[in-house]
């Protein structure tokens, strides 16, 4: 058995001998006297030397996935976001003793040879011919740091890490012919720095860098002696020599490196027995990444960049571009997020509502003038535990929101001025009592919606003669549904689109219908923010803008998205908008509640039916917020329920949302100097009117309509809250209705807080 085992090994060596003349196909030596019986290959290793020689001849490493970085407008970090735990470092910020420790450990002769160690293949193959294993393998650190590359290449992708990984003829020759051309194109330090930098260190940590930060919260070029042994020890078996779970094989590890950095004189006997006498001392810094980990009530905001990146042209041309560039990582965001602001609404949001409550608190801050988002909260946290949720209630299904929410009469600004942009003057007067059929209107295509239904106020008293601005205060329903029959609902659907409203929420079409006016379309706190801010910025349109630049790996920096600005709006109708908003704010506004003691402020309240939601949206010259409360539970009229320990007794904008804008806005302005808006006369609720209209389309007020005790419109004999109608999903008009949307979708189901139906129909009965 002896005489048979060692002419097995002379046939082994002949062939090595045959191999090493065979210059060409040097690098198919390694790969064949790595594996058992190579002698047999025949055909096999034929065929793989062919493969060989049809190789690409570059090799091209792919840019290491590398954390990236969220910062806010101060410069104070959001998040770090990685799909690779990796900082990549240049050689000299890592230190000389973990480079002499890889090397010593791993491949000694490495500054000797080439691509291949033909003395090493010899001295494997010996080894493994006498043992009659592969136990022994004979790569280099070259060779490592291709199939490294091409393991960090398949990312998580498992099928593609094992075909990386195939002890295979056909894998090993690949290897080989890469790590020739790298050793042609690269110096033995660079390929030694690059090899560092891709490497597997365990407990989530790729590269040199982020290992030191791992287990020992220092930077690479800071490791000690004993630290830059445990960690070249590492790279052979991460999970088997991991410190922090098993300290002893660790030690034992770090102290095998340590010995031979002695044997071959890199260090002194002395160093290696001192090291070798010190214990394993970590200093373990984990793992934190992701939006989850932002502090603040940032996590939304962070979530909202993510999918900026993810979405936006600017960004890449594709999809898989864009998702690519946030894969391989590496890059710095600098965002528009104003802590001072978002701590403020956090701080608001949270005082009113707990996790625990069925309703939540959403709120969203843009800046007039510029679309900077600065603030974007919600009482229920950023997370994947209990009374926490990832959905962000502030933007729309497409980035990351649900389904939105009715925004009752905070929808009404955008009629009054699309009114006010088609010639319809701000004393316009309109005479009707507490309730009112839908007038007749007409859309864009020419969809006709005849006059039926009713629409009634919030209280009986709002019954007479009102001008434009005395409507907006008192929020007067009748007053409005007759304003946008006048201006055409087609010109009111122009003016949101200018306004950036194109779309629901979940992405469906506006609907245009005559509900449109009382917030049948659900819509989101950022959206509405973003109209509001138009109005503070004299009729300026921004886009919400969330990124203000990004640095890739290279330190270059990368195209972002460009701030878009229109004029949505003349100053002259803007401004009076604004006046009227302020109006809003003061005694006898339904918004009083929310206006600031110290500087001058406008906003409008909104409440939709039953008061499932209510909505608080306003501005300052120098912010605008919406806020809106809604039960995202299983969505259920607020009155009656309890949320920040109290019980919500009247279910209105002014009394739920506005108290929370209040503080957000006033906190987050503390210390800003106050602006002014553009003074504008109105007419006094005591001046005559020159341009007193009828109802449109009867020409008559009606002052009752048959009301039951309840104070509800009937129609067909039921108590309704409007009757205001429309096919069942389309929304388009049918005979005898005038279009409120059938549908609600303004919150949660109950344990994933995914969007559910019966949330949030129109209220035809007010905006308080």
């Amino acid at each position: 058995m002896a005489r048979h085992n060692s002419i097995g090994y002379r046939k082994k060596v002949l062939l090595a001998a045959r191999l090493v003349g065979a210059s060409a196909l040097g690098g198919v030596l390694v790969a064949g006297l790595a594996l058992p019986a190579v002698g047999a290959a025949g055909l096999g290793a034929q065929s793989a030397v062919e493969d060989f020689d049809s190789l690409p001849d570059d090799f091209r490493t792919p840019p290491l996935s590398q954390a990236s970085t969220v910062y806010d407008a101060a410069g104070g970090t959001i998040a770090t976001i990685y799909s690779r735990d990796r900082t990549v470092v240049d050689a000299d910020a890592m230190s000389p003793l973990v480079k002499t420790a890889l090397v010593d450990i791993e491949d000694s002769r490495y500054y000797q040879h080439g691509a291949v160690d033909l003395k090493g293949v010899l001295r494997a193959l010996n080894s493994n011919a006498a043992s009659g294993t592969t136990a022994q393998g004979a790569s280099t650190l070259t060779q490592q740091y291709v199939k490294n590359v091409f393991v960090d290449q398949a990312g998580d992708d498992v099928q593609k890490v094992q075909e990386a990984q195939r002890q295979t003829l056909d894998r090993k020759i690949r290897e080989l012919k890469y790590a020739i051309k790298v050793e042609e194109t690269l110096t033995k330090d660079q390929i030694l720095a690059n090899y560092l930098n891709i490497t597997f260190f365990g407990e989530k940590a790729y590269g040199i860098e982020t290992a030191a930060q791992r287990y020992f919260s220092v930077h690479a070029k800071d490791l000690s002696l004993p630290q830059a042994a445990l960690l070249a020890g590492l790279v052979q078996s991460p999970s088997a020599y991991d410190p922090i779970v098993n300290p002893a094989a660790a030690k034992t590890r770090r102290d095998t490196v340590l010995r031979r950095m002695a044997e071959l004189g890199h260090i002194t006997a002395a160093q290696a027995a001192e090291a070798i006498a010190t214990p394993v001392e970590l200093k373990v810094t984990r793992a934190h990444q992701g939006c989850i980990t932002a502090g603040t009530g940032e996590g939304f905001f962070c979530d909202y960049v993510q999918r900026v990146v993810l979405s936006d042209p600017a960004f890449g041309k594709t999809p898989e571009e864009r998702k690519a560039l946030w894969k391989r990582g590496g890059l710095q965001i600098r965002t528009t997020l104003d802590p001072k602001a978002q701590k403020a609404v956090q701080q608001a949001v949270t005082a009113h509502a707990a996790p625990s409550d069925r309703p939540a608190a959403v709120m969203s801050v843009v800046q007039p003038g510029t679309g900077k988002v600065l603030a974007m909260a919600q009482s229920r946290p950023y997370g994947l535990g209990k009374d926490q949720t990832t959905i962000n209630l502030n933007v729309p299904k497409k980035m990351g929101g649900g389904l939105g929410f009715p925004t009752g009469s905070t929808f009404k600004p955008i009629v009054a001025a699309a009114a006010l942009e088609n010639g319809i003057p701000v004393s316009r007067t309109y005479t009707s009592g507490y309730s009112m059929p839908w007038p007749a209107m007409q859309d864009c295509s020419g969809g006709r919606f005849p006059e039926s239904g009713e629409v009634h106020n919030d209280s009986r008293d709002l019954i007479g003669s009102f001008a434009m601005p005395a409507a907006m205060k008192q929020s007067v329903n009748t007053y409005f549904a007759n304003l946008e029959a006048e201006t055409g609902l087609c010109e009111v659907s122009k003016t949101a689109a200018k306004l950036g409203i194109t779309q629901q929420a979940g992405g469906e079409k506006l609907s245009v219908v005559p509900s449109m006016t009382l917030g049948s379309n659900d819509l989101t706190p950022l959206e509405m923010a973003g109209v509001y801010a138009a109005f503070a910025a004299h009729g300026t349109y921004c886009a919400p803008t969330a990124i203000t630049s990004v640095t890739g790996p290279d330190g270059k920096s990368l195209a972002v998205p460009k701030a878009s600005c229109t004029e949505a709006l003349s100053q002259t109708t803007a401004d009076t908008v604004t006046a009227m908003l302020r109006g809003v704010v003061e005694d006898g506004g339904t918004g009083h509640t929310a206006g600031l003691s110290d500087r001058e402020t406008a906003g409008k309240t909104g409440t939709t039916n039953e008061g499932r939601q209510v909505w608080f949206v306003g501005y300052t010259p120098e912010m605008a917020a919406a806020t809106v409360v809604s039960d995202t539970m299983n969505p259920a009229p607020l009155e009656g329920q309890r949320m920040g320990g109290e019980r919500i007794d009247a279910a209105f904008g002014g009394a739920v949302a506005g108290p929370i804008w209040r503080q957000a806005v006033e906190d987050a302005l503390d210390g800003v100097p106050a602006g002014e808006f553009t003074a504008v006369r109105l007419p006094s609720a005591a001046e005559p009117s020159d341009s007193e209209q009828p109802t449109p389309g009867t020409g008559r007020p009606t002052q009752g309509g048959g009301q039951p005790a309840t104070g509800q419109p009937t129609q067909g004999g039921r108590p309704t809250r409007g009757g205001d109608q429309t096919a069942p999903a389309t929304g388009r008009p049918v005979p005898g209705g005038s279009g409120r949307p059938t549908h609600g979708t303004g919150g949660t189901t109950p344990a994933t807080g995914q969007p559910g139906p019966g949330a949030g129909q129109p209220s035809p009965s007010g905006g308080q």
